[in-house]
């Protein structure tokens, strides 16, 4: 499944990411990743010192690559407001959900503040990237200045995470669009 340039320790980490993307925790077993990697029995306990260690590498490397892809459309070219609007309207797999997003779902990651840590610092960290895109809109007049950069923020990222959800439950990432739609109407500068 992955090419022969890549490490057994990175075949095991991706193997991890996409099976907690598709199984949680929980439906991750050693077994699994091992299958998925082509990696022999002994190498995930030789790479970690376990399954937890291993998942917890997968999701660090998940968390920063979101961190990138959104960095990617939230500091790229444009206004506050269509940065914002790049970011909503970027190229997702809508039916999947979103792999830290998801997360936030697993009792067993939840349960623990070592995996959950970096799942908490991502949301976090698009939070704040987007609180300050609000108050720099804000600074140049290009959103209403009785917004709050924060609580925007907290509907952005509330917006996709909850539209992830309907898109799912519908089969249709219709549902995502919609959501994104009616946010952006409701963040869209105002003519004078």
């Amino acid at each position: 499944m992955y090419s022969g340039w890549m490490s057994t320790s990175e075949r095991l980490i991706e193997s991890t990411r996409e099976l907690l993307w598709e199984r949680g925790y929980v439906g991750t077993s050693p077994k699994a990743i091992l299958e998925r990697s082509g990696a022999g029995q002994g190498s995930m306990y030789h790479h970690f010192d376990g399954k937890q260690d291993l998942a917890l590498a997968a999701i660090r490397r998940t968390a920063e690559e979101l961190r990138a892809t959104a960095e990617g459309v939230l500091g790229g070219p444009g206004t506050p407001y269509e940065r914002i609007e790049a970011y909503l309207r970027r190229e997702r797999d809508v039916l999947r959900g979103c792999p830290i997003g998801r997360l936030t779902m697993d009792p067993d990651i939840v349960a623990s503040d070592d995996l959950r840590a970096p799942v908490d610092e991502t949301l976090d960290w698009i939070r704040e990237r987007i609180a300050g895109i609000v108050e720099e809109g804000k600074e140049q007049g290009r959103f209403a200045a009785s917004l709050d950069g924060e609580e925007i923020a907290a509907t952005v990222i509330a917006t996709v995470q909850g539209s992830y959800v309907l898109a799912r439950a519908s089969g249709s990432p219709a549902a995502f669009d919609t959501a994104v739609r009616g946010l952006l109407s409701l963040l869209a500068p105002q003519s004078s």
